[in-house]
């Protein structure tokens, strides 16, 4: 095994027990084959010792100016005010850059339900966007916002559910609930925040149980997921989609090939589906909306299903994934056609601002703590990184950590 697969399964594990990626598709996720213990060891050693990074705060490198298309056709340009807080770890005040905006965030706890089970809960913490306060509520157990920061959509406690909430943010209240037939537990918007998809398993996904050879709490070696609904947000209506999990055959306890939590998530088109496979040559898989296995679309195939900022605006780049290389804590931007890469700093890239700036989790510049990390603002082509949050704690991502919900224009 070279560096560069020891580091690729050093992400995997940082991203374990964290959202989907955007594809930001995610809780972030973590491989739990018995096989591969050993594996993870080596690969996480690894990152520890490559991630040392420079952060340094400079000016904001662009206006923060975007185009809006208003109802009636035609473009202006709106300035986007910047809001940053590098003092404050979680944040208490609104955190945004370019329209790109930290909507809220959770914070993880695994909570023991009986001797040998217990499941991985997150508390989270809203804006309030006519207060710009974050404000506290234990009522979801899953939490995906909608472009324009004005709905989100909830799932409450004890997963999976029968039904989706529609949340409008300003005021905390539920507006409508959308009923379903098969039980769900993942749910992210489409790039236009017209559609939803909600991935549907017959268990509870943030399920743990104890571990053979561990005292800690891990991943079951099946997943339960059955399929996926892509809903119209305006109507709630949408099929269901039945996506059978394969089982692996070099697995003796009879796994499938997937994390017991792995989420679908809609192309920038919403005519596919698509989600991490940890065990495939790729990496990924994509369906059709009947169900359908396909090859990956044009200008898809660089997705990677653990890194959170997904595509930039305009399509044509794709947040990549762990570097090192040009920086000790960099991370590749790629061509979504060519697969060109270009190194950028941040240890992981989290939302894009524009088409040439990114919010990423980064180090100090002194720090050699990779896990003392801050939000910051990174430009293509400059070295430069611009503090947003103060750093969360030091430790192994382990409970009170907080973790990011993004939302964009």
């Amino acid at each position: 095994m070279n560096v560069d697969e020891l580091m690729r399964d050093a992400l995997r594990e940082q991203a374990a027990e964290q959202p989907p990626a955007a594809a930001g598709f995610a809780d972030r996720v973590l491989a739990v084959r018995r096989r591969r213990r050993n594996r993870r060891l080596a690969a996480a050693a690894v990152a520890a010792v490559a991630a040392v990074a420079v952060g340094v705060a400079v000016p904001l490198l662009d206006s923060g100016k975007r185009d809006v298309r208003p109802s009636g056709g035609g473009i202006v340009e709106e300035e986007k005010e910047t809001k940053a807080h590098p003092d404050q770890s979680p944040p208490r005040e609104e955190i945004s850059v370019g329209g790109t905006t930290l909507a809220g965030y959770f914070i993880p706890e695994t909570v023991k339900k009986s001797q040998d089970t217990a499941v991985y809960e997150r508390t989270y913490h809203l804006l309030n966007p006519t207060t710009g306060k974050y404000t506290k509520t234990e009522n979801w157990s899953w939490v995906a916002v909608a472009p324009g920061m004005k709905t989100a959509a909830v799932l409450e406690r004890d997963l999976p559910v029968s039904r989706i909430g529609l949340l409008d943010l300003p005021t905390g209240k539920v507006q409508r609930w959308i009923p379903v037939e098969h039980d769900v537990a993942g749910l992210a918007f489409s790039r236009d925040g017209r559609k939803l998809v909600a991935t549907t398993y017959s268990d509870n996904p943030d399920r743990r149980i104890k571990t053979e050879g561990s005292e800690g709490w891990g991943q079951p070696w099946e997943s339960s997921r059955t399929g996926f609904y892509v809903l119209d947000v305006a109507s709630g209506k949408g099929p269901w989609t039945e996506v059978a999990s394969e089982s692996d055959p070099d697995d003796p306890m009879g796994g499938t090939f997937l994390n017991s939590r792995q989420d679908f998530a809609l192309t920038d088109d919403a005519r596919h589906v698509w989600s991490g496979h940890p065990m495939g040559d790729i990496g990924k898989e994509f369906w059709d909306l009947t169900g359908k296995k396909v090859s990956a679309p044009a200008g898809e195939e660089h997705l990677n299903w653990f890194v959170d900022a997904g595509k930039s605006p305009n399509g044509s780049l794709v947040a990549g994934e762990f570097a090192g290389e040009k920086w000790k804590t960099s991370s590749y931007v790629v061509d979504a056609m060519t697969g060109a890469k270009t190194e950028v700093r941040g240890q992981q890239l989290l939302a894009w601002v524009g088409n040439k700036q990114l919010i990423a989790w980064d180090i100090g510049k002194d720090d050699d703590n990779e896990f003392h990390q801050r939000l910051v603002l990174v430009t293509i082509g400059s070295d430069k990184t611009v503090p947003l949050s103060g750093f969360r704690q030091g430790n192994d991502g382990g409970a009170g950590r907080w973790e990011p919900v993004f939302s964009q224009p």
